[in-house]
């Protein structure tokens, strides 16, 4: 939900923003972008090839809507977009999300072979910006690391009531509640997520457990949940427009992936004062810091997530405090506030005039 997140806070008095996405069914967020002002288009594209097609419609939208500056977002779009700006000579920025080794060989290539043709590249960590550097010695391109942040006053325990999801899903009010909000693909384990689940409610019966999300996995992820015996006890209740609620009734946030970018999910279930156990893939490891903001364990050593939930299971003083000190984490080094600035100060420099339309 970043784009509907930064659309709000963005100056729409300088700034008009066109959205264009083309996968028909990932429209989740498009009615909270009308909503914001935003003006969304689809422009359908079920593959790679499809997408590369549509470069013609891409560049004609843009010299008719008087576009000056594209940001793109995701490899393949990316670099439709490079192509859309040597058509239209309109600059072209590009967000990565990832580390390049995380993507297959194909994307890698094309991405980093046409990167100079970027007028920026931001990466929303360091551990990406560092990625980069690694796989294109010869960049070109200015490299701007913008972290990632959250709405604070959006993602808010305190406007949410605990136990109305609880409620819903038939979880005791007093039971703890372990949860995370994913994608259901291979990089964020969540079979491992599962069975560490299994493990920690051999030693804490009482325990509850929130999967939010949906993707390619769902079914192998149903039939895990099957097999482990844990379908009362790991509530899926799908794809979520509107996931604030379902994080308020959570205490405990684990992720268990293998890689990351910097997860949105993550800073806004710390916004929303979730105590946070966690894997260090990727960016995270910028993010939390062991002991003060959550408590972190090596990728390769995920089963001491058992021992980090037992331990905030069994205090709930440290877990209270954690939870306290994520939010005092994001509000001093992950506000949404200070990442819009920093892309407002962006698109200014890179437009140089005082109307502009992206």
């Amino acid at each position: 939900m970043l784009l509907p997140e930064t659309l709000r806070l963005h100056d729409l008095e300088q700034f008009d923003f066109h959205y264009i996405y083309f996968l028909p069914w990932k429209d989740q967020m498009v009615e909270n972008i009308k909503a914001r002002r935003g003006k969304v288009t689809c422009l359908p594209a079920n593959n790679n090839l499809q997408l590369m097609m549509k470069a013609r419609q891409v560049a004609n939208y843009v010299r008719e809507n008087k576009i000056q500056l594209i940001h793109a977002h995701l490899p393949w779009a990316g670099i439709l977009c490079r192509i859309v700006g040597k058509m239209t000579g309109v600059p072209v920025v590009y967000t990565e999300h990832n580390k390049q080794e995380r993507y297959h060989f194909a994307t890698r290539l094309a991405n980093l072979a046409t990167m100079n043709f970027l007028t920026t590249v931001v990466a929303v960590s360091n551990d990406v910006a560092e990625s980069i550097r690694k796989h294109k010695p010869m960049l070109k391109s200015p490299l701007k690391t913008i972290l990632n942040g959250v709405n604070m006053d959006h993602f808010n325990r305190q406007s949410f009531s605990r136990i109305d999801i609880r409620a819903q899903l038939h979880i005791p009010e007093s039971a703890v509640v372990i949860g995370t909000v994913a994608v259901f693909r291979f990089q964020k384990r969540l079979d491992l997520w599962m069975e560490i689940a299994s493990k920690i409610l051999e030693h804490h019966p009482e325990t509850h457990f929130l999967l939010l999300g949906d993707g390619p996995l769902k079914s192998q992820l149903l039939e895990k949940r099957k097999t482990l015996g844990m379908e009362g006890r790991i509530h899926m209740p799908g794809l979520q427009t509107e996931v604030r609620p379902y994080v308020a009734s959570m205490d405990v946030y684990m992720m268990s992936s293998i890689f990351e970018g910097l997860p949105i999910a993550l800073l806004e279930a710390m916004s929303m004062e979730c105590a946070i156990i966690t894997t260090d893939a990727g960016g995270i490891k910028e993010v939390i810091r062991h002991g003060t903001d959550g408590l972190l364990c090596e990728v390769d050593q995920p089963n001491r997530l058992v021992e980090y939930a037992s331990e905030l299971i069994n205090d709930s003083s440290k877990r209270t405090l954690l939870s306290r000190q994520a939010r005092i984490r994001i509000q001093d080094c992950f506000s949404m506030e200070e990442m819009v600035k920093q892309l407002e100060d962006l698109y200014k420099g890179l437009t140089g005039n005082n109307d502009h339309s992206f």
